[in-house]
């Protein structure tokens, strides 16, 4: 069989991406009101983080992965148009994906069930990522769980998610440190050149590298 050929997509520089689970949301959903308060609290910090001073300077690559609403005709145009018109649009609006990012649709709660997301990060040559997004104590959790099991390094920011509380966002990290192995350093702590220096000599073999789960 020949080797397809990935014309538009290459191998990331640096084996770390970021990613922003369900970012693009309508908040039209039970204690959606809750979630956007604490989604307001933490989007600067979020929005500091992807941005040109951060991942961007680093070169890390952006990854939207984002629930489909049930709709699998809807584009990624037609999905954002629609959040920014509901009333999480404030939020929404500053994190917005551009022309640089990736985009991955899911239909459950992973971001890796049913979804290109691991064929996507293998072929990026990405290690280790850098989990943000709504909620911590759902959606976020089980993508964490699930690249914890295929031998990712997570790094989970703690202002850069939230769930309907703090209680409820705490209980969540506190979890997902213990069973996961994340890394729960503020995003203003973490300083991403070195992570990055850090994942490319693991993943030249300098440090063993965790092992990725087998297939089958």
């Amino acid at each position: 069989m020949r080797t397809r050929k990935h014309a538009q997509t290459r191998p990331s520089p640096v084996p770390v991406a970021l990613l922003l689970i369900d970012v693009l949301t309508t908040f039209a959903f039970p204690d959606g009101d809750a979630i956007l308060k604490g989604a307001l609290g933490m989007r600067d910090a979020l929005v500091k983080l992807k941005g040109r001073g951060r991942a961007r300077a680093a070169g890390i690559p952006v990854l939207y992965v984002n629930d489909n609403f049930g709709d699998w005709r809807s584009e990624k145009e037609v999905l954002m148009g629609r959040c920014l018109e509901a009333k999480g649009g404030a939020f929404v609006r500053p994190l917005l994906p551009d022309s640089e990012d990736y985009f991955v649709l899911k239909p459950m709660h992973s971001g890796f069930y049913m979804t290109p997301l691991e064929v996507l990060l293998e072929h990026l040559q990405v290690e280790t990522l850098i989990l943000t997004g709504i909620t911590s104590n759902s959606c976020l959790t089980v993508t964490a769980h699930d690249a914890n099991m295929r031998g990712f390094d997570i790094y989970i920011p703690p202002d850069c998610s939230c769930a309907r509380n703090a209680e409820e966002h705490a209980q969540a990290l506190a979890q997902l440190e213990a069973m996961a192995g994340a890394n729960l350093r503020p995003s203003g702590s973490l300083k991403l050149p070195e992570l990055v220096r850090a994942a490319q000599v693991s993943q030249r073999g300098g440090v063993p590298a965790r092992p990725r789960a087998r297939k089958g």
